[in-house]
């Protein structure tokens, strides 16, 4: 395998608890250094990792001792870190989404593309066995020609939790843009590229008041839609629901349903590595539960990170810029949609990301 690839963590937020978790426990990675606009929080995570060292963004990414910059600051600052990195030679992996527009995020890549390095994104959710059993099924005709699928995501929003939420409900926030690539990429990974989209869209209130850590009590403003709904068409002819609202208390509807001529699954919950994959066959008797048939499996967050890493330099890596880029646009589309009143082509596209054998590490 090698000598483990190098990895510089930027962003030492909420989110960096569950990345470092993984890259601890993959002989493919090796933390060597630490950045944050808040020096105390990288100082944090180097004195926790012996061998880390905390530097600022910019000692960061020309260090030598960084192969790949992990990007996990808040989406306006995914771009410009993104540059950052890649000017200096550095592969990049980072958080969803790719950056707050598909201007943004093409820049990124083609950037990329002209310094030979490479750009892969959260979410890698859909490399876990959850995702990739569900594929499976679809792959070996379970469900025969699948032709609707149903994505629900409804939640009372992130503020009851988060002791930072302003970043939620500004440009590259809202539940479409921090949700949706959760769902987005598993129906792309299960259905194939989105071709065009008609959107709706609407916010219920202006304001939202922090429920916990030192600003509980607090009011923030909200500068984008809250609740938003559209219908997908996918390139092979599918077509796709997606409902994702902070603006209701709960839900009983299953996160993503995946329907064909044949059968029907239960897919779980994308922003989960695992969960269990309902089929309903047409000549079956009700539902049942399927055998894990995909994914890596005990997988957290920074797994695409490891894939990356183990991707030959020429192959797309599944977590992989193309398919983030389409992602954003296929979210970008929707609320311009949503605006217009109007269906809008989708002007990217991809390859549907290989799938991932039950059983393979990254």
């Amino acid at each position: 395998m090698g000598e483990p690839v190098k990895v510089g963590l930027v962003g030492c937020g909420t989110i960096a608890k569950q990345y470092l978790r993984t890259i601890g426990e993959q002989p493919r990675l090796r933390l060597t250094a630490a950045a944050d606009l808040d020096p105390a929080r990288a100082r944090a995570v180097a004195d926790a990792t012996p061998g880390v060292r905390a530097l600022t963004v910019e000692e960061l990414v020309a260090d030598p001792e960084v192969d790949v910059v992990l990007n996990l600051t808040v989406p306006a600052a995914h771009a410009h870190v993104a540059h950052l990195a890649i000017a200096a030679g550095k592969d990049v992996y980072g958080e969803k989404p790719l950056a707050v527009t598909t201007t943004e995020a093409r820049e990124v890549l083609d950037a990329a593309a002209a310094a030979g390095v490479r750009v892969a994104c959260a979410p890698d959710t859909v490399l876990g066995t959850g995702v990739q059993t569900a594929r499976a099924a679809i792959d070996s005709g379970a469900i025969g020609r699948p032709s609707a699928a149903v994505a629900t995501m409804i939640s009372a929003g992130p503020e009851r939790w988060h002791p930072d939420p302003d970043f939620y409900y500004v440009a590259g926030g809202g539940p479409l843009m921090d949700m949706g690539p959760y769902y987005i990429t598993a129906l792309v990974t299960l259905l194939g590229p989105v071709t065009s989209v008609v959107g709706a869209a609407a916010r219920a209130r202006a304001t939202r008041v922090i429920g916990s850590g030192p600003r509980a009590g607090q009011t923030i403003p909200v500068s984008v839609d809250t609740h938003v709904t559209g219908a997908l068409t996918h390139e092979s002819g599918a077509m796709s629901t997606l409902v994702m609202s902070f603006d209701a208390v709960a839900t009983r509807a299953p996160n993503i349903e995946v329907h064909g001529d044949r059968g029907s699954l239960v897919v779980p919950d994308p922003n989960r590595f695992d969960g269990e994959v309902l089929l309903c066959e047409l000549s079956g008797d009700g539902w049942r539960t399927l055998p894990v048939g995909g994914g890596y499996a005990q997988a957290g967050r920074g797994v695409g990170l490891a894939d990356l890493a183990a991707t030959p330099p020429d192959v797309e890596p599944r977590a992989g810029g193309r398919l983030a880029f389409h992602v954003l646009d296929v979210m970008e589309a929707l609320l311009a949609s949503a605006r217009s009143g109007q269906a809008v082509a989708v002007s990217s596209t991809c390859e549907r990301p290989r799938p991932v054998p039950y059983g393979q590490t990254p």
